[in-house]
């Protein structure tokens, strides 16, 4: 994939806690994989506001529901990294 190397300006306080974060990964890979997941973001809300637009607003029940299936998704990756990770320990 094809890189531009830009300049960008970040609180240091900030800086100094990204760049502990990012050491496995690299500074440029953090950032871009933190702008992918805002465009993303940005995205699901503009589909949200259409859909509230077509539909309505969702009720109070819609949203819970929602947060339901989250956590059970939530769950279900944080069982699926655990087994990741006890397979590579077993292969360690």
């Amino acid at each position: 994939m094809a890189t531009k190397k830009v300049t960008v300006t970040i609180p240091e306080d900030l800086l100094e806690e990204v760049r502990a974060e990012a050491s496995e990964y690299g500074l440029s890979a953090y950032v871009a994989e933190a702008l992918r997941l805002r465009r993303d973001r940005d995205k699901l809300r503009e589909l949200v506001d259409w859909l509230e637009e077509e539909h309505g607003p969702i009720t109070e029940a819609e949203r819970a529901d929602a947060y339901v299936e989250l956590d059970e998704l939530d769950a279900e990756h944080e069982r699926r990294r655990q087994a990741r990770e006890a397979r590579a320990g077993e292969t360690a």
